[in-house]
């Protein structure tokens, strides 16, 4: 029974498509299943026969002629009819799948547009404003509303990326030089689990992405917390002076003096925009939980925690002034 409890926790989870949130996923989780089963009965048929040809006792007697015809039976049979049927059969099941996730037109208005820029080895996602509205740019972290179809514009800065979101639907690859689009949805408000599905560094595993559904009033709640200036305690005036120096050239704060001005191109930027880096759930897309000191701690030791990673390391900063930027970007909350 063990390996078989070993088997099912793997069925449960944020990043299970076992565990369906979303319609997308839940075609998908059928699809799955369908093709396990198939499957094993096509094995358990093969397996059947394979130890009838062993364990029978008595051995026919067929001429040359015979024997041919019954090895063309079985090659047509079970190497050609078998697989295109099942295989055409899978393909007519599973196609709509994919259909529904597909950027095509709605009977109720245009979905809402979310872009998520796919870097080495970190999510940049940006919610484009209307009009005169600023874009609300956050990172490592995506909001979205709930119960409600969603198209995510997917870029890559560097090299090939793929976006995922197990528990609400299948992944789409993030190709440099190109835009795709996927449209997902949540069936209810909850938090789920995303990773970067194609192999892009050394970092890879460490790609997290914390998916947040909330119902649309608190999804526009906060949006517009956002859209204005961050909130920001006084007294840091030092460590400002300190960012300013030090950091500003590759990270954005919104409203923070001298900001560094960027094109909207992906591959301009440098480093996570910064504005609402307190409310964030965690540091270094999966690295470290959001606590009081955990960006002090990461500003010190993040060539350790993320080896590779584009930040350069800070041994020309001391420790007290480094522990003075993190509290001050731990204050930066909407």
């Amino acid at each position: 029974m063990l390996p078989l409890l070993l088997v099912l926790s793997g069925c449960a989870g944020e990043l299970s498509m076992l565990d369906p949130a979303g319609p997308a996923a839940s075609q998908q989780y059928w699809v799955w299943w369908v093709l396990l089963g198939v499957s094993l009965a096509v094995a358990l048929v093969v397996f059947v026969l394979w130890f009838y040809t062993f364990w029978r006792k008595e051995v026919p007697q067929r001429t040359a002629q015979e024997e041919r015809r019954i090895m063309l039976r079985w090659v047509l049979g079970g190497g050609v009819i078998l697989p295109v049927v099942c295989i055409i059969g899978l393909l007519v099941f599973a196609a709509p799948t994919g259909r529904s996730m597909l950027p095509l037109p709605l009977a109720a208005g245009e979905p809402e547009l979310i872009e998520v820029v796919g870097h080495q080895w970190w999510w940049e996602v940006r919610y484009p404003g209307e009009g005169e509205e600023p874009d609300v740019i956050t990172a490592n972290r995506l909001v979205m509303p709930a119960g409600e179809p969603v198209d995510f514009r997917l870029i890559s800065a560097d090299v090939i990326h793929a976006f995922w979101i197990p528990r609400l639907g299948g992944k789409r690859d993030m190709v440099p030089g190109r835009a795709t689009t996927i449209r997902l949805e949540a069936d209810e408000p909850g938090v789920f689990g995303a990773q970067c599905a194609e192999f892009c560094g050394a970092q890879h595993t460490n790609m997290l992405l914390q998916v947040e559904a909330v119902e649309r009033e608190a999804y526009d709640a906060w949006l517009a917390e956002r859209r204005s200036p961050p909130r920001s305690a006084e007294g840091f005036d030092e460590a400002r002076a300190a960012f300013g120096e030090h950091c500003a050239a590759c990270h954005t704060v919104a409203g923070f003096p001298g900001e560094l001005v960027v094109d909207d191109m992906a591959h301009a930027i440098v480093g996570p925009d910064l504005s609402d880096v307190g409310s964030r759930p965690m540091l270094g897309a999966g690295v470290l939980p959001m606590e009081e000191g955990a960006i002090a701690y990461w500003l010190q030791h993040h060539q350790t925690l993320k080896p590779g990673n584009r930040m350069p390391p800070h041994n020309h900063i001391d420790t007290e002034t480094l522990e003075e930027i993190g509290a001050w970007l731990e204050t930066l909350q909407p």
